[in-house]
């Protein structure tokens, strides 16, 4: 049986390995970031859809690793030798460059970390939508090298990926839910990350506003207001 929540609680975001779902639409990206070896030059770009799993995936990645994760917005303020020094780092949302205000400093800063990293024996993952060469990158010095990045893809989820978002979100939300539930959502909600999100949000703040637990009643008024 739902328990019904009559307070709001923190969310917790799973990002560990054995919180990560291997399907078909991810296996050959995990099995690419783990085998860090065949990495042509030491780098791999990690793309697919907003919401598709890719910070989940660079989490598990990062932490096998102990690497540094750096936003793509921060790039213009880091001290580069010193995050170079790490030797594994992560640049996450890395295609959002040339849409910045500081977008020129924070390419310079990326090219410098990008040939330190690897001078230093290191691995560079950066995450993004598209491919390096639709970046749109401005600094043609990074442009060259980005383009010459190998590329790991991660595809929209499928119906088994997609369910077990859903659980993943509806535990990140502390929130149980009818097993038939997960079924239902997986039928009736787009097949994105993002779709997911918003379901598991709108129905946690319903039933948080209502006093009444998720239920396959509730999820369906939501649906109907998502939809109009």
């Amino acid at each position: 049986m739902a328990r019904q929540l009559t307070f709001d609680l923190p969310t917790r975001e799973a990002l560990g390995r054995d919180a990560f779902f291997v399907a078909p639409s991810n296996r050959l990206a995990l099995a690419t970031l783990d085998n860090v070896d065949l990495w042509p030059n030491g780098k791999l770009a990690l793309i697919g859809p907003k919401g598709a799993g890719k910070t989940h995936l660079a989490h598990v990645w990062a932490t096998d690793r102990q690497a540094v994760i750096i936003a793509a917005s921060q790039l213009a303020t880091i001290n580069v030798p010193a995050i170079a020094a790490q030797r594994h780092v992560v640049i996450e949302d890395a295609d959002t460059l040339p849409e910045m205000v500081d977008g020129d400093a924070a390419q310079e800063a990326m090219f410098h970390l990008h040939n330190l990293t690897l001078a230093e024996g290191g691995r560079l993952l950066v995450t993004a939508t598209r491919a390096p060469n639709y970046w749109g990158l401005t600094l043609p010095d990074l442009a060259s090298r980005m383009q010459g990045t190998t590329v790991a893809r991660i595809d929209e989820p499928d119906d088994a990926l997609l369910a077990a978002m859903l659980v993943k979100h509806f535990d990140d939300h502390q929130i149980v839910v009818p097993h038939t539930l997960i079924p239902y959502l997986v039928k009736r909600i787009e097949r994105s990350a993002a779709a997911v999100r918003d379901i598991v949000n709108a129905l946690d703040t319903a039933s948080l506003s209502e006093r009444k637990p998720v239920s396959q009643k509730l999820a369906a008024r939501v649906l109907d207001n998502l939809d109009d």
